[in-house]
């Protein structure tokens, strides 16, 4: 009989001798080689947002007069809510309206692209079983999320070369260019951080992704709450790291210090991920799993109940942001009301030729339905993941067919853009009949949303018929197609583009209401072309092979 004896583990490289970082190298260049379009298109929006901003100003704002007519837009407490701090509204010069008014969304943008990334190539490979197989070979366990951070660095790194050298090439400071750029790349690092504790957090990628976005919208609201409270910011301002990039007033006062904040924030959050990954199991997660109900509801056992409750999520966190946003928007009104006077006819020409509050109204609802075909795009992607995890295959073992599965997700998905665009179009009319007192707003922008719903339905018709034939082009095109309307129907007077180009986008055909009366005939022609592209992508799912790209 043996004592018992008692031995302290030792943490140290994993089991067979090889390095917790083996195999870093490898996952660099397969990370990189994966994301080789996505990752050039994120940082290139960038760089064209400035470029396009820079362009743009001159033509708004042909002189200092009119710029400084323009600042009411941003100076006002609704309009620091949806821009900034505002500073140097008081001395308006091109770059500082451009840093007032568009440099925060730079921040937001490079936070959105490093939320993508890190979920995608770490908790999204755990799930798909990928991860699995690469950790078979010589690699270590914290390989991957050191990969992915190299990744992330780099996108932020040459996201920060290319902004702030636009903005050189605009002609703007170099001083206040560097803060510019150094603050959108740090603003991605900070939540390059923020990621990598979330995916540690959640089992699956959407939660953990939807979980950044948390927080992402948490610092926007507490921004924006201490950006109204003063031009500058108040106190509330210095708890976001939005707030933080924001305080660096660049071309004003090009403060460098709010920027360590942002680089301890990143350093303390991707600290602390690899703690928290070691004290995780592979594939695991730190908060446990929610056990499901030991019976379904009876919902379930039908394809419409069954997509109902896939796509519950994606329609509550997108429904959510754009009724946030449409708010703010009609909150905006008064705001454009008292700086019609003298608005530049550059920038009226955005809002229409009939009156000032008729052309914006016209322009929220072409605004939120931008907005809702993104989320058609979105939700038409849960269909490719469905299929790639092998659980299509098991509900289609069942007695349901291809065209009902996939035409219940298309009817879920329908049914959420058209409630996304009645809650958000009465809650824009709601807040802006209640800070101009004009109650027949609610009704005008209503009507204005509604009128553009087929546009919508148009990208969600396209995305069918992508996935139905295409499946693996349908996020490229399905994405590229809301940024060509957005483009065409927001810009389109202003960047003065022929209309044979214009004519390619649904919203095109569609009447602007209330500056254009609302006709019939194109309203069902748009709503037919979107019924006709579903068809076509049903009857293509239904032939090809699944899980076959």
């Amino acid at each position: 009989m043996t004592a018992p004896t008692t031995s302290r583990t030792r943490r140290g490289p994993d089991p067979g001798g090889s390095s917790t970082l083996a195999g870093t190298g490898t996952m660099l260049r397969l990370i990189l080689r994966r994301d080789r379009i996505r990752l050039p298109v994120w940082i290139g929006a960038h760089g064209l947002l400035v470029l396009y901003i820079g362009a743009a100003l001159p033509q708004l704002a042909p002189s200092e007069e009119n710029l400084a007519e323009m600042t009411a837009l941003l100076s006002q407490p609704v309009g620091r809510m949806f821009t900034g701090p505002a500073f140097g509204m008081d001395a308006p010069t091109y770059e500082r309206f451009f840093a007032a008014g568009y440099v925060p969304y730079l921040f937001i943008l490079a936070a959105l692209m490093s939320i993508f990334l890190v979920t995608r190539h770490t908790r999204g490979e755990e799930e798909s079983g990928r991860a699995e197989l690469i950790r078979a070979n010589v690699t270590g366990r914290h390989t991957a999320l050191t990969a992915t951070l190299l990744v992330a660095g780099l996108a932020n790194a040459a996201t920060t070369v290319l902004v702030t050298a636009v903005a050189l090439a605009m002609g703007y400071p170099a001083a206040g260019s560097a803060v510019v750029g150094v603050a959108t790349g740090l603003t991605g690092l900070a939540f390059t951080g923020i990621t990598t504790i979330t995916v540690q957090l959640s089992q699956f990628s959407r939660p953990a992704a939807g979980m950044a976005g948390g927080v992402l919208g948490a610092a926007f609201l507490l921004r924006a709450l201490g950006d109204m409270a003063a031009v500058g910011g108040s106190a509330l301002s210095w708890a976001s790291p939005l707030g933080w990039a924001a305080q660096t007033a660049p071309y004003v006062h090009d403060r460098w210090a709010p920027l360590l904040l942002l680089v301890a924030l990143a350093a303390v959050t991707i600290t602390a991920a690899f703690a928290l990954q070691r004290r995780r199991d592979f594939g695991a997660s730190l908060m446990a799993t929610r056990p499901g109900a030991g019976r379904a509801r009876a919902s379930l056992g039908h394809p419409v109940g069954l997509a109902a409750r896939l796509q519950r999520g994606g329609l509550l966190g997108w429904g959510s942001g754009i009724l946030l946003l449409g708010v703010i928007d009609g909150a905006f009104t008064q705001s454009m009301i008292d700086a019609g006077e003298g608005m530049p006819e550059e920038l009226r020409a955005v809002f229409g030729s009939v009156g000032l509050v008729q052309g914006y109204v016209a322009f929220l609802g072409s605004f939120v339905t931008v907005f809702a075909a993104a989320y058609a795009v979105y939700a038409m992607q849960t269909l490719r993941t469905e299929e790639d995890s092998g659980r299509t295959d098991a509900v289609l073992a069942t007695p349901v067919s291809r065209v009902g599965w996939s035409a219940a997700h298309v009817v879920t998905i329908a049914l959420g853009v058209l409630l996304i665009s009645v809650i958000t179009g009465s809650g824009t009319g709601i807040a802006a009949a209640g800070v101009t007192g004009d109650g027949a707003l609610v009704r005008e922008i209503l009507t204005a949303h509604l009128a553009v719903v087929p546009a919508a339905l148009g990208v969600l018709g396209l995305c069918v018929a992508l996935y139905g034939w295409i499946p693996r082009a349908m996020p490229l095109l399905g994405w590229a197609s809301v940024a060509l309307i957005g483009i065409f129907d927001l810009f389109g007077a202003l960047l003065d583009l022929p209309t044979w180009l214009l004519a390619l986008s649904p919203m095109h055909h569609l009447a602007a209401v209330p500056i254009e009366e609302f006709t019939l005939a194109p309203f069902l022609t748009v709503t037919g072309a979107a019924v006709l592209l579903t068809v076509l992508g049903l009857l293509g799912f239904r032939r090809r092979q699944v899980r076959v790209v």
